[in-house]
């Protein structure tokens, strides 16, 4: 048995395990409600740019769903516009990496939907405004 098996205790007859007692500290870990998760999660992804426009990708309307659980697990279902666009295969990688920056945040979870396609329909009034279309 090597000395970190002895350490932890591993190999140790129940009887002795008995005598002795070890001490435990109990950590409180604070937990975020869902919906306190929803606004720095929005914050997060309008820091992705569409590389093509020069947009967040929140604003573009190309985030469809944030599904946020009770333990912090985050889904997201996303679109690009086009499905030829270039960078389909990085903009999940990208929305992943920011949304797991913010605290609370557990497993994070994106998929690449294109129903219903995206439109400008979707973009925000800023997003619209930014582009020259309002």
């Amino acid at each position: 048995m090597n000395r970190l098996a002895r350490f932890a205790g591993f190999g140790k007859h129940d009887e002795e395990s008995a005598t002795t007692a070890v001490l435990t500290e109990d950590v409180a870990v604070e937990q975020m409600d869902a919906e306190e998760l929803r606004e720095p999660i929005i914050e997060a992804l309008r820091s992705v740019q569409d590389p093509e426009i020069p947009i967040n990708i929140y604003d573009l309307g190309l985030i469809y769903r944030v599904d946020i659980s009770p333990v912090g697990d985050v889904s997201i279902d996303m679109t690009l516009t086009a499905p030829a666009c270039p960078v389909a295969g990085m903009m999940p990688i990208m929305v992943k990496d920011a949304v797991s920056k913010v605290e609370g945040v557990g497993l994070i979870q994106v998929d690449l939907v294109w129903d219903p396609p995206w439109s400008q329909a979707n973009m925000s009034d800023e997003a619209r405004l930014q582009l020259g279309l309002m």
